[in-house]
């Protein structure tokens, strides 16, 4: 894992400024700590920052071949094979990056096709004078570009590029409405103004400070269900999780896993368990609130069945109220997912052994697993509605303005989402894969992860699992007011001591009650932040947190609490000065 960044300036434009890449290299620290490199060649610069995890000693960048020079964020899970395919290639080094430069050389755009693993890549071709950017399908690894004054602009955090004054701070007020709503933002445009991701999947050719031409590879395969038998499905879901877990397992660092004892992570541990001559080293994180939902005691025995050395860690409302100011800090690109928390919590003790943690996001979304796709799939008439079809403020009273367009992008996905004689089950996983997976759950896991500098890998999301599992019919997706029934079968099979089909216990962070304890506290503190202010009535805010030990109420009083210390950090610059009480009133 990395950081990455650059300039593309046009002809006619000043070159690149040393001041300006030093700056976006600073700001990239936290993802590289390892080392740093740059290439400046007339008016185009690359940047890199250093995560080193396979070839340590000589993978550093940018790596040069031939009239092009790379930088990547990422890991090329099959960088063995692809070398075996062309032999005729005199590779400088074992780093799993080289590569994609290589296979640039002989394809172009298309360069990305034969890939499997998670990237932000660019590629300067001296020659052409263009830069090749590009995102892997899923979006595991975030990367963002923006118009500058003589040119473009691309980092792999916002911050970068706001920290080195090459975009101005403000707030997008479509974006702010729709992460106040949904917790996170949707499409290519970013709360920032001026700032747009590269979606998941694309590929962009940038040449003269624009970008010249675009590419898409989605991530999910087109059609509709397949016709496939129970037992060939589980073989071959078999054979596709362990060559991705075994894939995902290549490193020249330690590593180890987390560990929720739901379904997703105890299947990664029986795979890891059944690759490894040694014990896994995994990672479970829990709270000290009487009552709350505990994953230590799910995990426990998963972790004993597969021999695994289980490390947990118990995190106390002290400890959130004293860090919370920097775990948001590290979310510039926001999502308010209050689970931001404990994996954050979960880095910074993993650090401590690991350099990489593989995880089980993406589960949900590939085998059906949400709550909401078996009320998707049900015909209006019998109860069903779209996801999302409310927000968090309908209702409150809170906001200043009705929130309005706020399902706009959710809407455009779903769109999207239901061609291809795709079922209704099929089409909302695929909306989730859209916008929710990229912007939400995997930019969670790359900010509070690389905010200490640890790799987080995702087996689920990867071409052979999709194509093993995302066309199964819906009866192999959901049963029995179940999700996830395939794999919950696999399961079953190769660890029954996860208990696979037992009731879902749910993940909760007790934020809503740690909130309403300090409510009469905390709300005045909150709406008399800027951010807040311009958008909610102040009284108001102060009257939710008093009264916020109600569920909706709880989550709207997170949202705001969370918005209050991003605004102060991404939009007025302030470093976070203390815990959270001492930072909003500073």
């Amino acid at each position: 894992m990395c950081g990455i960044a650059g300039l593309i300036m046009a002809t006619g434009s000043p070159p690149p400024d040393a001041a300006q890449l030093g700056a976006l290299a600073r700001a990239l620290r936290h993802r590289g700590p390892d080392g740093a490199g740059h290439t400046v060649v007339g008016r185009i610069a690359l940047v890199h920052t250093r995560l080193a995890i396979i070839d340590l000693e000589g993978g550093d960048q940018p790596l040069f071949a031939g009239p092009a020079a790379l930088v990547a964020n990422g890991e090329i899970y099959n960088y063995r094979e692809l070398r075996a395919e062309t032999p005729g290639i005199a590779y400088a080094t074992e780093s799993d990056c080289e590569s994609p430069l290589h296979l640039w050389l002989r394809d172009g755009p298309r360069f990305t096709e034969p890939l499997r693993g998670m990237y932000a890549i660019a590629v300067h071709d001296r020659a052409a004078r263009t830069v090749t950017l590009a995102r892997d399908p899923f979006g595991i690894k975030p990367l963002y570009v923006a118009g500058i004054e003589g040119g473009l602009a691309f980092a792999s955090e916002p911050r970068a590029l706001l920290d080195a004054n090459l975009v101005p701070r403000g707030v997008n007020a479509a974006a702010r409405e729709e992460l106040c709503q949904v917790q996170f933002t949707s499409g290519a445009e970013t709360i920032f103004p001026g700032i747009q991701r590269v979606l998941p999947g694309e590929t962009l050719t940038c040449a003269e400070g624009h970008v010249i031409e675009r590419r898409r590879e989605l991530p999910l395969p087109p059609g509709g269900p397949e016709t496939i038998a129970e037992d060939a499905a589980l073989a071959r879901l078999d054979r596709a999780l362990e060559e991705s877990v075994d894939l995902h397992q290549r490193s020249d660092v330690p590593y180890g896993m987390f560990l929720s004892g739901g379904v997703d992570s105890a299947t990664i541990l029986a795979l890891m368990s059944r690759l490894s001559n040694s014990p896994v080293l995994a990672f479970t994180a829990g709270f000290d609130v009487p009552g709350a939902p505990d994953e230590r005691a799910r995990a426990a025995p998963v972790a004993r069945a597969t021999g695994a050395d289980h490390e947990t860690l118990t995190i106390t409302e002290r400890m959130v109220w004293d860090h919370l100011p920097e775990i948001v800090a590290c979310m510039d690109d926001p999502a308010a997912d209050y689970a931001i928390i404990p994996t954050w919590f979960l880095a910074r003790r993993a650090v401590q052994d690991v350099k990489v943690v593989l995880c089980g996001e993406g589960g949900d979304e590939i085998f059906g697993g949400y709550g909401r796709y078996r009320t998707a799939m049900r015909p209006w008439w019998r109860g069903g509605r779209v996801i999302r079809a409310r927000g968090t403020f309908d209702k409150m009273n809170v906001l200043r303005a009705r929130p309005s367009r706020w399902r706009d992008g959710i809407a455009s996905a779903e769109a999207a989402a239901a061609e291809g004689g795709r079922t209704r089950l099929a089409a909302a996983q695929a909306t989730d894969a859209a916008d929710w997976l990229p912007h939400d759950l995997l930019l969670k896991l790359d900010r509070t992860l690389m905010a200490h500098s640890v790799e987080g890998r995702t087996p689920f999301l990867d071409r052979a699992v999709a194509a093993a599992a995302f066309r199964l019919p819906d009866a192999l997706k959901v049963r029995g007011g179940r999700g996830k029934w395939l794999l919950r079968k696999w399961l079953e099979r190769h660890l029954p001591e996860a208990q696979p089909f037992a009731p879902k216990q749910g993940f909760t962070v007790p934020i809503g009650a740690w909130i309403a304890a300090q409510g009469a506290r905390l709300g005045p503190l909150v709406a008399g932040q800027a951010g807040v202010a311009e958008l909610a009535h102040p009284d108001r805010v102060v009257s939710l947190f008093r009264h916020a030990s109600g569920r909706h109420e709880g989550f709207a009083a997170w949202t705001l609490l969370f918005y209050a210390l991003w605004h102060r950090r991404h939009v007025e610059a302030l470093p976070p000065s203390g815990d959270v009480f001492e930072t909003l009133a500073a």
